[in-house]
């Protein structure tokens, strides 16, 4: 392959012309015959039996060309655009010129623009104090509790908010029963808001075995038509009241949810967990606010292919994510009554920051001279391997180095802006 020609057809759009050599060509044209012959019938031979010179010489010499192209555009393509020191973003046009002594194509390729940056450093972000505070571990602790609680049969009192009711009901609507309006033994959580606005709040203040009736008027927007707007009577039966009892914090309730001895133990721990927690959301809204501003900074006329060649990105993972869990895009779609095109819409936005983010970080990258070392890509290899269960071995072959040091390049870049940013 080598590359005849490269100019400038327009911004981010370059015409390349492009000659592959005789001997790929052929290899090429074999492999197509080899491929094809199969399919088919020449007087005298069995399928797939014919010779190549008989077939060319029946069908004419360009039989196998198209196919044979075919196969030697991509690599031919990817290695002109290197030699043209072009970032491919897509390929707008192919065209044959000739097949005299291998084949000649023009492409007309749109490629990364050449942004500009300028204000990445000394950005002024906000940064909250990291102050972990008494209530802030109750209330972790008491979710631990919680998780460990159980439900208990309350005798001495009425039903409070709060509180599990068991109730058969039945539903009226001027002295008539309606459909869907009666159930059985079912359990309601009081002040849940499970049902429509009135009913969980007059069943406080009853107590168990009591029959009682409540009245509520349907919300106006009620998704059954015939119920909309209506007043309805309930008739309850509360067959019993049960609570939430949460276990003691003691030092034997530490012992059975952690690997500590004591209450003060676990409070410490407990702390620890809350302050790392917090200092990494300070940190992941930092880079955040840091990441938005990038955008903002960033200038260039940027190719709306790689806003869609983000977006389809966004839908594999998208998808890979979905398979994981044993479902995928296009059942998703189907379930939830959205196409392509809008599932498209929806990650476009998130697309294009994701674009501009990253055009912003390469370019700093650039203007800092971020060179990636052999020991960079070492250690990131190790650490690859060590997150996945892997062998350095094994990671290696997942990825290339060339790809792996513009990330790196990336990530330093952004490291950089945090370095050099202001808090307050």
């Amino acid at each position: 392959m080598s590359l005849k020609s490269c100019n400038l057809k327009e911004t981010n759009k370059y015409e390349i012309e492009v000659f592959v050599d005789a001997e790929t060509f052929e290899a090429a044209v074999q492999k197509s015959y080899k491929k094809n012959i199969g399919k088919i019938n020449m007087p005298g031979f069995r399928r797939g039996k014919a010779p190549r010179q008989m077939v060319e010489k029946m069908y004419g010499k360009d039989v196998f060309y198209n196919d044979a192209i075919e196969e030697c555009y991509p690599a031919a393509l990817e290695a002109a655009v290197v030699e043209a020191n072009l970032k491919l973003v897509a390929t707008e046009s192919l065209e044959e010129i000739d097949t005299e002594n291998g084949f000649t194509f023009k492409a007309v390729v749109v490629v990364e623009p050449e942004v500009e940056i300028d204000g990445y450093k000394g950005i002024k972000v906000e940064s909250k104090a990291v102050r972990v505070t008494e209530k802030m571990i109750s209330e972790e602790i008491d979710k631990v509790r919680d998780r460990n609680s159980r439900m208990v049969t309350v005798t001495d009192r009425a039903a409070a908010e709060g509180d599990t009711a068991v109730i058969d009901y039945e539903g009226f609507v001027d002295g008539v029963a309606f459909d869907g309006g009666k159930a059985e033994n079912h359990n309601l959580q009081l002040g849940s808001g499970m049902f429509i606005p009135g009913f969980e709040e007059q069943i406080v203040g009853h107590n168990a075995e009591e029959e009682f009736s409540i009245f509520v008027t349907f919300p106006t927007e009620y998704h059954a038509e015939n119920l909309a707007g209506k007043e309805a009577e309930f008739k309850i039966k509360l067959h019993e009241i049960k609570t939430k009892e949460l276990p003691e914090l003691d030092d034997e309730f530490v012992k059975d949810v952690s690997d500590k001895e004591t209450v003060e133990d676990y409070k410490k721990e407990i702390k620890e967990t809350i302050s790392k927690r917090l200092k990494d959301e300070k940190e992941a809204q930092i880079n955040n606010d840091l990441s938005e501003k990038l955008i903002e900074l960033v200038q260039g006329e940027i190719p709306t292919q790689m806003y869609d060649n983000e977006v389809s990105a966004m839908i594999r993972e998208f998808d890979m994510r979905l398979r994981s869990q044993g479902l995928d895009a296009m059942s998703y779609l189907k379930y939830t009554g959205m196409d392509v095109e809008g599932l498209a819409n929806m990650y476009r936005p998130d697309a294009e920051k994701r674009v501009k983010l990253r055009l912003a970080l390469e370019k700093i990258a650039k203007l800092e001279n971020i060179e990636i070392t052999e020991k960079d890509l070492d250690e990131e290899y190790a650490k690859m391997a060590e997150a996945y269960n892997m062998t350095v071995e094994q990671i290696k072959p997942m990825f290339t180095d060339s790809a792996l040091k513009a990330d790196l390049a990336v990530q330093k870049a952004m490291d950089l802006v945090r370095k050099e940013a202001v808090t307050k």
